[in-house]
């Protein structure tokens, strides 16, 4: 731990965009591999298609963006 306070610290001492650099860096690094990534992509495609689907045969009606929009900010100021 002590290992990643020094770089943390190292880190800190850089100007505005190179630790911007670093961040994006290592948050790319965290991203899913490429056949992970793909998994979730036709994931998120195969529920799509069945909202959709439900839709189309008038079994859900979706939910207003400004009731979307009023749960949100309720549920952020709560925090």
């Amino acid at each position: 731990m002590a290992e990643v306070r020094e770089i943390l610290d190292e880190a800190l001492k850089l100007g505005p965009d190179d630790r911007a650099s670093v961040a994006v860096e290592l948050l790319e690094s965290l991203e899913a591999a490429p056949e992970e990534k793909a998994d979730l992509e036709a994931a998120w495609a195969a529920e799509i298609e069945r909202r959709a689907r439900r839709v189309l045969r008038g079994e859900s009606g979706g939910t207003a963006w400004d009731e979307i929009r009023r749960r949100t900010e309720a549920n952020l100021t709560k925090r």
